[in-house]
């Protein structure tokens, strides 16, 4: 049984104030820390680049996990690798050589992630998964955080915790989008190992109490 894993999404913290809420996130006991780099383009909203990535790990304790809204990716594993990105995430919708991509991370010992859109089927994995150390399910249309989580994703996920199972794979399943008390017990059961989180924790009162609350229910 793997290791159930909390990713807290900063996109939903008080940047006025980032260091102290990475702080707070770490003494919570969270497992990695969820960036969302958005270019614009890709996604309709523009976040944060590379110095970003650089001034959290120069703070963080825990392994960022990078996700890449952004056009090109494959232009930019290099630079978010050099940043301090732990984990690499790029769309199979972006990259017109996703196999490549995939490799040019692992070459630089990063852990290699590929996300889907909600209406993306998870077959477009199918000769890439071996190689993949973790598949991120968007269970909203990327681009803003606190949306409602979308019900037809469940069938994607089982569809890649049968995958990996049935064909001896060990990439980790993340799901992303509106995820939070109501819902992180059943997605646990079908078999999500990383539970990334942004408005459920950066808004409620106590980060340790809401994430001790999660684990309690997976």
């Amino acid at each position: 049984m793997k290791n159930k894993l909390i990713a807290p999404s900063i996109l939903s913290a008080d940047f006025l104030h980032l260091e102290d809420e990475i702080k707070k996130i770490e003494e919570a006991k969270a497992d990695l820390i969820h960036i969302d780099v958005m270019d614009g383009h890709f996604v309709g909203n523009l976040t944060f680049g590379p110095f970003i990535i650089e001034q959290v790990k120069s703070t963080a304790h825990l392994p960022l996990d990078v996700h890449l809204m952004i056009e090109s990716p494959d232009m930019w594993i290099d630079t978010y690798a050099k940043a301090g990105a732990d984990y690499i995430t790029v769309h199979a919708e972006a990259c017109m050589h996703l196999h490549r991509a995939v490799q040019h991370i692992k070459e630089l010992n990063k852990k290699a992630s590929v996300s889907l859109n909600p209406a993306t089927h998870p077959s477009v994995l199918e000769y890439v998964a071996e190689d993949l150390d973790m598949v991120l399910v968007m269970s909203v249309n990327p681009g803003f955080g606190g949306q409602k989580y979308i019900d037809n994703v469940n069938e994607k996920i089982k569809f890649l915790d049968d995958m990996r199972k049935n064909r001896g794979y060990n990439y980790l399943i993340e799901v992303d989008g509106g995820v939070g008390e109501k819902n992180i017990s059943m997605l646990s059961k079908l078999g999500v190992d990383v539970f990334v989180s942004g408005s459920a924790i950066f808004k409620s009162k106590n980060y340790k109490e809401t994430i001790s609350k999660f684990r309690s229910l997976l």
